[in-house]
Parts: structure tokens; sequence; C-alpha cells
């Protein structure tokens, strides 16, 4: 490139690329949707335990919560978020605080691994995604091609919320990208601040 003109066109979108990227980075990526920002009162929602009762939102009501959206065990980074939270969950469990995922499918694997570091995560699940597109977090045609089978084409984009005593979202984070997650102590930081 010996044209002067050309070097400053490539600076300048080099520039625009690199702030355009840092004010989305600061931003968080993905939006919050407006129906979970903080201070939102959390919606009312059904869904449905490991065995089958039926539960709803409103059953949060008297101690603060921690809700993890999460795809599936066929997720790795679901998985390793999971994973992850092992090493808060009895730290948030003495807060006074239940940590619950709610997924479209039941999480064998992240069962395995609440199992095998022998926390009682609470799971409740939304097959039909009926939760997601309230929420505002439904991905339609997600679920890779080999998954499909099992899981259904659509899912939900991650997300972490941490609910009041009284049913207030006091956080609430969509994942930036859909290998990242809200760091563990970050989520406990919050509920010991309750």
């Amino acid at each position: 490139m010996d044209n002067p003109i050309l070097w400053i066109i490539a600076v300048g979108a080099v520039i625009v690329a690199g702030a355009s990227y840092a004010l989305w980075k600061k931003e968080g990526g993905r939006r919050v949707p407006d129906v979970l920002k903080k201070g939102q009162r959390l919606p009312e929602f059904q869904a449905v335990d490991e065995d089958g009762n039926r539960l709803s939102s409103t059953d949060l009501a008297g101690a603060p919560a921690i809700l993890l959206f999460v795809r599936g065990s066929w997720c790795p980074f679901c998985s390793k978020q999971v994973a992850d939270l092992t090493a808060v969950y009895k730290e948030i469990t003495d807060a006074g605080a239940k940590l619950i995922l709610v997924t479209p499918k039941p999480l064998e694997t992240t069962r395995r691994v609440a199992d095998i570091f022998g926390v009682e995560f609470d799971f409740w699940l939304d097959e039909s995604l009926a939760i997601a597109k309230q929420l505002g977090i439904f991905l339609k045609g997600r679920v890779p091609d080999e998954q499909r089978k099992e899981y259904g084409e659509d899912t939900l984009w991650p997300a972490a919320l941490v609910i009041d005593a009284d049913g207030i979202i006091r956080f609430s984070e969509l994942s930036k990208f859909l290998l990242d997650r809200p760091n563990p102590e970050k989520l406990l930081k919050v509920v010991k601040n309750l």
C-alpha cells in the first residue's frame, strides 16, 4: 500500500471497528430484555420440576434465588458453568438463597456433576420454551444439528438472574457470547448483599 489515502482509510476502518467492538462489549453485548432488567418484578411463569411437579415463579417468594437459564447438557459452556457453581454452592445456600437452573430439557450431565460435588441444584424445566419466549431469551433454530433429535431445534439464550425475597430482580445478565457466563463469585456477592 504505497498510497497514503489507502493507509488512512485502512487505519480509519480499524479504529471504527475497534471503537464499535469496545462500545458493544461495554454495553454487555446482547441487551437484557426489559422484563428482566434490574429493579423489575420477576414475571410470573410456570415450570415443571424433574419429578413432573408444577411450579410457579411465585413459589420463590420469601427467599432470595439465583436463576440460571441454561441451554442443556449438549452445551459444554452450560455444563462448565454448572460445574463452576459447585465451588460456591454452599456459600449461596448458607446465605439463604436457592439456586435454580431453568432448562429446555432435563440436564442428566449437569445432574451428575451436581451429584459428584454433593450439591442439590433445583432444576426447572421449560420444555415448550414458553418461559424463554415470555422473558425474551428464546432462540429459534440454534440447537446444533447433531443434537436436534433429542433436544429439538430451538433453545434459549443463557441468562443469570438474582431475585430478592420480594421477587424483585437485583441482578440480570445475559451472556455476551454463547461461551461466556457470569462469574459465580459475582452472583454470590449479589446474594450476600441482599
